[in-house]
């Protein structure tokens, strides 16, 4: 007999977050909606605000809704340079292009 598990979903944004393309990003909005709850977008930022430290789940794919990168000071600075390490441009105010970077999951 095969048993079915279902992911919860701090397990579904864990796989959606994994999935995202090296080189792209994707919204707290759209990792929510992708794991099956359009309306917690930040309930995606927080799990992902408690993943263990040296975690290599790339979080740092993830912006807010406009593109710009939602952390400060040292959490800030991390994300922007694993963004630039895969040579994400990143504009004024921390801003990301969403029309050139943008994963939608489709793929």
């Amino acid at each position: 007999m095969k048993m079915k598990v279902e992911l919860n979903f701090r397990e579904r944004v864990w796989m959606i977050v994994a999935a995202i393309p090296y080189g792209q990003v994707t919204t707290y909005g759209d990792v929510a909606r992708l794991a099956g709850n359009s309306k917690a977008a930040r309930q995606v930022g927080g799990i992902l605000s408690k993943l263990p430290e040296g975690s290599s789940l790339p979080w740092y794919r993830v912006v807010n809704r406009m593109g710009r990168i939602s952390l400060q000071g040292e959490s800030l600075l991390r994300q922007r340079n694993a963004l630039l390490a895969e040579n994400i441009e990143i504009g004024p105010q921390h801003t990301i292009s969403l029309a050139k970077y943008r994963w939608s999951g489709a793929e």
